[in-house]
C-alpha cells in the first residue's frame, strides 16, 4: 500500500465555479452535518475568495455565515480553509496592510484555521505579509503557486517560487490550477522538485476540471508526492467545477494509495441538498454552460471560478451590442458566438499585458479588457477604448510586477494618457485606512461588531457594505430572484391569460382588464376585453414607463437658455460615487473640470471611472449608489 492521500471539499469554490451565488447561512448549517457525516474529507473550503462579498450582495452578514458555517467542522475535527487574494484581501482590488492584519485575527477567532494565499501575478513581495499576518493569527500558512501555462510559466519558474516562499515562512504549498489547463506531467514535476528539497512541507493541489486535464493531473501529482487533493461533489462537480470525489478516491484506491472510505448514503444527502439549494434560487444563477466540460478553455485558458459568473455578463453585455447592432440593421450575435469572440480576444490581449496568471482578479481584468474591446468593436470603436482604472494599476505595475513585458501598443497608449510606471513594493501605493473606517462606523453608530469584524467587514468591502446595512442590497437580491423566477414561467404566465380571456367573467363581464406578463423576459401589458361582440380583441402592448421609477430631473437647475451637458454611462452595470470611503463624492453644486472622476459603474467586479469631458457645475445625479444603470443612460448633468 502507497502512502496516504487525503481529500478536501471545496464547498465554496463549488458554487462560485458554476454561478454567482453561494447558499445562505441556514443552508451552510443545514448541510454540514451531512459532509461530516460522509466522513472522508480531512478538510472543507468554507470561506474566502467572493464568499462574503456574495452574502452581502444578498442581505445577510457574513461574519455571521463563517461563525455558523465553521463551528461543525471544527467540532468534528475537520479542519477549515479559507482563499485570500494576498494584496487584494477578499475583493478585486488592494488592502492596506492594517486591514489585511485585522483579516486574519478575524477569520481565526471566526474558526478558520488555514489561510490560502494566492497573488494573482505570482509576486512574492504580495504574499509575503500574508505569511506573518497568518502565523500571529495562529492559522497555518498555505502559500500558492497560480499555474497557468504560456511561454514564461515554466517548471523551474514556479519550483523556484515555491523555494522562495517556503524560505519566507510558508507552512504548505499549494498548486492553485485555477484554470485546470496546468499539463499533467509539468505538474507532476513542479511536485517534485518541491519534495526533493522540502520533504516535510505539505502539498495541496487545486484543479477545475473544464478542459479535461484534471483527473490526468491529480495522479501525476500524487506520484510525485502531494499530500491532499481537492475535490468537488455532485451535483456540482466537472464543468467548471472539480472532479468529482467518487471519481479520484477510485483511481487512487486502484493505484495504490491509502484513501478514506465514503459514506455513500450520506454522500446522497449532500447531493440532495445541493440540488434542493439550487432548486430554491440558486440555481438561477447557474449557467447550464457552466456544468459542461469545455475543451475550448485550453485557448483562453480563463479559471473555472471565473467561468460561474461570465455566462451572466454575457447575457449582459449581449443585449448591450445587439440593441447597437439592431439599430444600424446589422445581424445580431448569438451568444456562442460572443464567447468565441472573447475567447479569441482573451489569447490577443493576455500576451500584450504582459502574461498575468488568470487567475482573481487577473483572470476578471484580462477577461473584462478582452469584452470591453469586443463590445467596442462590435460597436464600430476602437481597441483598448475603454480600460479601467484597476486594469491600469496591473499593467502600470502598481498591483505587483507582470511576469512578462508589455506590448508596444499599451506602452504607447499610457505614454499617450500620461500615466505613470510603478517599480517600488505595490503595498506603499494603499496606507493605512482602519482609522478612518473606525470613525465613520462612530458617526454612523455601527458597532465594531466581536473581535472587530463588523469593522473589517466594512474596510474590506465598504460599498456592499453599506448597501448591505441600508437594506438596498437585500431588497435588490430579492426584486432580481422575483424577476428571474418569472422569466422562467413564461409559459405557465400565458396559459393563464389565455383562461382569462376563453371566457366571460361573472362580475364586470365586459369591463376590459390589464395585467402585465413575462415573455422570455421581455415585459408586456395586455388589455383583455370580455363580450360577444367580433369587434371587441384582446392586444398585448410594451408597458409604459412608471414616472415614479425615473430619475427625478429638478426644474430649477435647467438654466434658462442654456442646454446641459449630460455625462452618460460607458457599460451596463451598477452605478457608485464613489469606490471607496477614501473619496469624496460629488454633490450638486460642485465645480468640476475636464478629465476628473465624477463617478463609477461597476461592471463585472470591476469598477470603470467616468470621467467628465467637459469644465461645468453639476447641476444633477441622476442615481443613487447601487443603482443598475444601462449603457448610455444619463449619469450626472452639468452646466
Amino acid at each position: 500500500m502507497k502512502r496516504e492521500i487525503k481529500f478536501s471539499l471545496v464547498f465554496r469554490d463549488m458554487w462560485q465555479s458554476a454561478g454567482k451565488y453561494v447558499p445562505t447561512v441556514e443552508q451552510l448549517v443545514k448541510v454540514a452535518p451531512a459532509i461530516i457525516e460522509m466522513g472522508c474529507f480531512a478538510r472543507v473550503e468554507t470561506n474566502g475568495g467572493g464568499f462574503e462579498q456574495v452574502n452581502l450582495l444578498f442581505g445577510e452578514n457574513p461574519n455571521v455565515a463563517v461563525r455558523k458555517w465553521t463551528k461543525p467542522f471544527h467540532e468534528a475535527g475537520i479542519q477549515t480553509h479559507m482563499l485570500d487574494r494576498g494584496l487584494n484581501g477578499l475583493r478585486m482590488s488592494p488592502v492596506p496592510a492594517d486591514v489585511r492584519k485585522l483579516f486574519y485575527k478575524v477569520k481565526k477567532a471566526q474558526g478558520t484555521d488555514i489561510a490560502r494565499t494566492f497573488c494573482g501575478l505570482n509576486d512574492v513581495r504580495n504574499i509575503a505579509p500574508s505569511i506573518q499576518y497568518a502565523k500571529d493569527a495562529g492559522m497555518i500558512s498555505q502559500c500558492c503557486l497560480s499555474i497557468t501555462h504560456s511561454p514564461i510559466h515554466t517548471v523551474e519558474y514556479y519550483t523556484q517560487m515555491a523555494y522562495e516562499l517556503i524560505e519566507l515562512g510558508a507552512d504548505e504549498i499549494c498548486i492553485k490550477d485555477m484554470a485546470g489547463i496546468g499539463r499533467p506531467v509539468s505538474l507532476g514535476l513542479i511536485v517534485k522538485g518541491i519534495k526533493e528539497k522540502y520533504p516535510h512541507i505539505p502539498i495541496q493541489y487545486h484543479s477545475h476540471a473544464g478542459p479535461g486535464f484534471s483527473v490526468a493531473s491529480i495522479l501525476e501529482v500524487c506520484d510525485a508526492g502531494c499530500d491532499y487533493i481537492d475535490v468537488g461533489m455532485e451535483p456540482l462537480s466537472w464543468g467548471t467545477g472539480h472532479a468529482d470525489v467518487l471519481t479520484v478516491q477510485a483511481m487512487l484506491k486502484d493505484a495504490g494509495y491509502s484513501v478514506p472510505e465514503i459514506n455513500m448514503e450520506a454522500y446522497m444527502k449532500v447531493r440532495s441538498f445541493v440540488q434542493e439549494f439550487m432548486d430554491d434560487f440558486l440555481g438561477l444563477y447557474i449557467s447550464p454552460k457552466n456544468r459542461l466540460m469545455n475543451s475550448l478553455l485550453i485557448g483562453p485558458g480563463l479559471p473555472g471560478g471565473m467561468m460561474g459568473s461570465l455566462m451572466a455578463d454575457l447575457e449582459q453585455n449581449l443585449e448591450s451590442i445587439n440593441k447597437t447592432k439592431t439599430k444600424k440593421g446589422e445581424p445580431t450575435l448569438s451568444q456562442d458566438q460572443l464567447l468565441i469572440k472573447l475567447f479569441n480576444e482573451v489569447a490577443y490581449v493576455w500576451p500584450r499585458v504582459g502574461y498575468p496568471p488568470l487567475v482573481t482578479p487577473f483572470s476578471q481584468y484580462v477577461k473584462n479588457l478582452a469584452l470591453m474591446n469586443v463590445i467596442q468593436m462590435e460597436k464600430g470603436k476602437e481597441r483598448w477604448s475603454i480600460i479601467a482604472d484597476d486594469i491600469w494599476d496591473m499593467i502600470l505595475g502598481k498591483a505587483g510586477r507582470l511576469p512578462g513585458a508589455l506590448a508596444p501598443e499599451i506602452e504607447e497608449k499610457a505614454k499617450l494618457e500620461n500615466r505613470v510606471f510603478f517599480t517600488g513594493n505595490p503595498q506603499d501605493n494603499y496606507p493605512d485606512a482602519l482609522d478612518d473606517f473606525k470613525q465613520l462606523m462612530k458617526e454612523k453608530d455601527w458597532p465594531l461588531g466581536q473581535d472587530d469584524e463588523e469593522l473589517f467587514e466594512y474596510a474590506m468591502h465598504p460599498a456592499q457594505y453599506e448597501a448591505y446595512k441600508s437594506g438596498k442590497a437585500k431588497a435588490d437580491f430579492e426584486a432580481d430572484v422575483r424577476k428571474r423566477k418569472e422569466a422562467e414561467q413564461p409559459k405557465s404566465v400565458c396559459k393563464e391569460v389565455i383562461a382569462a380571456t376563453s371566457k366571460p367573467q361573472e362580475s364586470a363581464a365586459f369591463e376590459p382588464k390589464t395585467m402585465q406578463i413575462n415573455v422570455n423576459g421581455e415585459l408586456f401589458k395586455v388589455h383583455v376585453s370580455y363580450g360577444d361582440s367580433a369587434n371587441e380583441t384582446s392586444t398585448i402592448t410594451p408597458p409604459t414607463p412608471n414616472v415614479s421609477d425615473a430619475p427625478a430631473i429638478t426644474l430649477n437647475d435647467i438654466p434658462e437658455g442654456e442646454d446641459l451637458i449630460e455625462v452618460v454611462s460607458p457599460l451596463e452595470g451598477k452605478f457608485f460615487l464613489r469606490k471607496s470611503a477614501s473619496e469624496t463624492p460629488i454633490k450638486v453644486g460642485d465645480a468640476i473640470h475636464r478629465g476628473d472622476i465624477i463617478c463609477y459603474v461597476e461592471a463585472m467586479k470591476t469598477y470603470n471611472a467616468v470621467r467628465s469631458e467637459n469644465d461645468g457645475v453639476i447641476t444633477d445625479i441622476c442615481y443613487t449608489n447601487g443603482d443598475t444603470v444601462s449603457e448610455d443612460d444619463v449619469l450626472i448633468k452639468l452646466k
